[in-house]
């Protein structure tokens, strides 16, 4: 088993690092070589040690084989990034998702580093776990734990007529699953992970609907200190991007709460966050929900037709007000995701029964919980 902090290095080198740094002292900077080979710098969670860290190192003949040398009948998804690929490792004869970076730009080398070093010490239930990486010559591939149900956005849009639907208390515990991800960089981890790119699509399901983060290449450290936000190129994905970010550059967590907002109101409304399909003033799925929060009486025109009712009012009427704070256009009007955490985990405690409680209209819908700012 390699370890990513001693890769490159000696076992006996390893030992007497002793003092190892903490999270907190990783430059804002990534100071990450972007050589043909990788070299990783040391870093160390607080409260363990290389074991607690471990990431094993692949020959890139290993994932070739565990996927068939990248077989058409193994692709589980591309983006901008590459491929990914399901996978059994020879080894372990574990079934794993393998992501093979795109080899074209120094960006994805670095989004590639960026994603070891942050996974390899950051752990949490609603993370996705990071088993391994490949650096051979210019092949960069990341190795996970696989994700037997894909992605959220799989669940919502697009769906063949043969896929089940999700139901209210299933969207609900992906929504309170994928806040507590959320809850754990911005107040666990030290300093602070900005993660950038939430959307349902980066949201991946394991085979009992558990959410996990997933796609760290854009994460950023957040600020510390005195400072209010940091300053960095935008990127990111239309429609989830905090307005402020995208007209200045100017990343903040509640930049992140912003982009939770926008995959809560897809969670609900069964909707795109950009839909160029729809007319025109419905494009935009936060432009078009912004007057209907105005008024409950038509809350329940923004619950998703496929669950054809089955959901409870009081309910929804509470996950849009959670969701209405966190689109706020401006960012110290949105709520801590500690908060969203709170508000979340209580609607996913009410279970709905379709079969003991009929779908009702309620004319006025009851207060949520008040959230700190």
């Amino acid at each position: 088993m390699g370890c990513l902090l001693c890769s490159g290095k000696s076992k006996k080198k390893a030992k007497k690092q002793q003092n190892k740094k903490s999270i907190d002292q990783i430059p804002s900077r990534e100071k990450l070589k972007l050589n043909q080979s990788l070299d990783v710098k040391s870093e160390a969670s607080k409260d363990g040690g290389c074991g607690h860290i471990a990431a094993h190192t692949f020959t890139f003949r290993e994932l070739a084989t565990a996927t068939k040398n990248f077989r058409a009948d193994c692709l589980l998804g591309e983006g901008g990034f590459g491929r990914v690929y399901k996978g059994r490792l020879e080894s372990t004869h574990q079934v794993v998702a393998i992501k093979q970076l795109d080899r074209n730009g120094l960006q994805g080398n670095r989004e590639f580093l960026v994603e070891v070093l942050m996974l390899s010490l950051l752990h949490h239930p609603n993370l996705v776990n990071l088993i391994g990486y490949c650096a051979d010559g210019d092949q960069r591939l990341l190795v996970y734990e696989y994700m037997s149900l894909g992605s959220l956005e799989d669940h919502l849009h697009d769906l063949p007529p043969d896929k089940n639907r999700l139901d209210w208390n299933t969207r609900m515990k992906i929504a309170s699953g994928a806040a507590k991800g959320l809850e754990y960089l911005h107040d666990k981890a030290n300093p602070p992970v900005i993660y950038r790119d939430l959307k349902c699509s980066n949201i991946l399901l394991d085979e009992a609907y558990r959410p996990k983060l997933s796609d760290f290449g854009l994460a950023k450290l957040g600020p510390v200190g005195d400072n209010t936000h940091v300053s960095t190129r935008v990127m990111g994905t239309y429609g989830y991007c905090a307005p402020e970010y995208a007209m200045t550059g100017q990343l903040t967590l509640k930049s992140d709460v912003y982009s939770f907002g926008v995959v809560l109101l897809e969670i609900i409304t069964g909707r795109k966050a950009i839909d160029d399909s729809r007319a025109a003033e419905e494009h935009n799925l936060v432009a078009w929900a912004r007057p209907l929060f105005k008024d409950r009486r038509k809350f329940s025109q923004m619950a998703d037709p496929m669950l054809q009712g089955q959901y409870p009012a009081r309910g929804l009427y509470q996950a849009l007000a959670v969701a209405a704070m966190c689109v706020q256009e401006q960012p110290n009007m949105r709520p801590l995701i500690a908060d969203v955490v709170t508000a979340l985990t209580y609607l996913a405690s009410q279970k709905y029964n379709p079969e003991t409680m009929p779908v009702q209209r309620p004319s006025s819908a009851s207060s949520t919980p008040r959230m700190r700012r």
